[in-house]
């Protein structure tokens, strides 16, 4: 009999599925979460959560971009934000995100 334990894909996707195994401290394969990570997380969280804010459309643009350039090749992605009235990719974005690709 193999102690081999196996990630339960329901508690492995979505957007909230990090935050819950963070906050019970416990990994995707069922290891714990050791606690000195568990702690520099939540510090630099909390400083996170302290910093002002430049307005929702720059943080909704931001999170498409980070995470869209995972999904979404360049030129798609492009005239999806340009379509969808944000500002296009910049040259530093491009840069980052789509050098390598």
């Amino acid at each position: 009999m193999s102690t081999e334990i196996t990630p339960n894909p329901e508690t492995t996707t979505g957007a909230d599925a990090i935050d819950d195994a963070i906050a019970k401290g416990i990994d995707f394969d069922g290891s714990p979460i050791p606690n000195a990570k568990l702690e520099l997380y939540k510090k630099v969280m909390g400083l996170e959560a302290g910093r002002q804010r430049s307005g929702v459309s720059n943080t909704m643009r931001s999170r498409i971009v980070r995470i869209g350039a995972k999904h979404i090749s360049q030129d798609e992605l492009n005239q999806m934000l340009t379509d969808a009235n944000f500002a296009p990719l910049k040259d530093k974005e491009i840069a980052f995100y789509y050098s390598g690709k």
